[in-house]
């Protein structure tokens, strides 16, 4: 099992789009990835469930991966939230 805290850095935080990105990426994986803020987690899996979040920018998110490919899984992740979920800013 892999735990590491990320911080939300696009300028809209984790809207719409960004969500649907952040969860078409940890559908490539077959580990169980969750995210979520002190007690609130939910599966980074649903789109849904990462829109509940509210996370806008600056939110910090601790992401737990677990199964067969977390390190590649956590890798991929911790890549697109760098990248701004590819929106430049």
């Amino acid at each position: 099992m892999i735990e590491k805290n990320l911080t939300i850095i696009n300028k809209l935080g984790l809207h719409a789009r960004a969500a649907t990105k952040l969860a078409a990426t940890c559908n490539r994986f077959s580990c169980s990835i969750q995210t979520g803020m002190g007690d609130k987690t939910v599966d980074a899996k649903s789109v849904m469930a990462l829109m509940l979040l509210a996370a806008a920018q600056g939110t910090k998110l601790a992401f737990t991966f677990d199964g067969e490919d977390e390190t590649e899984a956590c890798e991929a992740i911790t890549a697109l939230i760098a990248d701004y979920f590819g929106e430049g800013e």
